[in-house]
């Protein structure tokens, strides 16, 4: 005899308003730590102006908050239209509260999750409905699949984007929803801006700016500094020469010789 089984739709209890996700395991890895630096801070003064752009990476992706075998944690994440406090304050992105996935992620390459970043996380980039996927390695492809590889979301399979290698060997290649060229540049990796035809400064190159300007200010403090003194000392002269003005003329006043 068969009979019929119905499955009850069991309604799971959102999290509560300060529910945080966990910071997801890492293998420290310094040389992928400072690429991360580099295309984080890149991106986050790109998009500097806007209120609604999430520049965030290395915590967990998830569809539900509390779906502890959702394992995904990207590099970098992407997403417009968003509000980024509240994905901060999640310590993650998950899907279902923000209403969307993300529009870009990244993976960066190291020994120790190569293979995954183009199979296991391709797959679930997929899933997830994230509309651009890229990897990046420095290795040049012995820990992914390729140097610089990219993917974008059509008819909710991911298709490659092209790459192309120039003759100075760095290989290029276009990501439509951030609107910036990627460039794999011996191992580093750039963010080239078409519009004003140059590449987004990184944190080395902020450092070294935020040096320079550093010098420029002390400079500038120094020779106000050094004026203030000159102006100082010729308030003191003026001072001292007419003190000494009033007494010669006190004296001749004295003398009967000032009429």
């Amino acid at each position: 005899m068969i009979t019929e089984q119905r499955s009850k739709t069991v309604a799971v209890a959102p999290p509560p308003p300060d529910f945080m996700l966990p910071n997801p395991p890492r293998i420290p890895d310094m040389q992928q730590d400072l690429q991360l630096r580099g295309i984080a801070t890149a991106l986050a003064i790109y998009f500097k102006k806007r209120d609604d752009v999430l520049v965030a990476g290395l915590g967990y992706l998830r569809r539900d908050a509390t779906n502890e075998s959702e394992r995904y944690a990207p590099d970098c994440v992407v997403a417009f239209g968003v509000d980024p406090e509240a994905i901060i304050a999640r310590n993650g992105y998950v899907i279902s509260e923000v209403g969307k996935p993300p529009d870009f992620v990244m993976e960066v390459a190291s020994k120790s999750t190569g293979t995954r970043d183009y199979t296991t996380k391709r797959d679930g980039y997929e899933r997830y409905r994230a509309r651009e996927y890229w990897r990046s390695d420095e290795t040049g492809g012995r820990w992914h699949d390729a140097a610089l590889a990219g993917d974008t979301l059509v008819d909710g399979k991911y298709v490659p984007i092209a790459i192309i290698q120039d003759e100075d060997g760095r290989y290029w290649g276009y990501s439509e929803v951030l609107d910036l060229h990627l460039c794999w540049d011996d191992g580093q990796l750039r963010f080239f801006d078409a519009k004003s035809e140059s590449f987004l400064p990184d944190h080395i190159e902020l450092k070294e700016e935020g040096k320079a300007t550093a010098r420029e200010r002390d400079a500038a403090t120094r020779e106000r500094d050094e004026m203030a003194i000159e102006r100082d000392a010729a308030a003191r002269e003026r001072d001292r020469l007419a003190a000494e003005n009033e007494r010669l003329r006190a004296l001749l006043r004295q003398a009967g010789l000032d009429k």
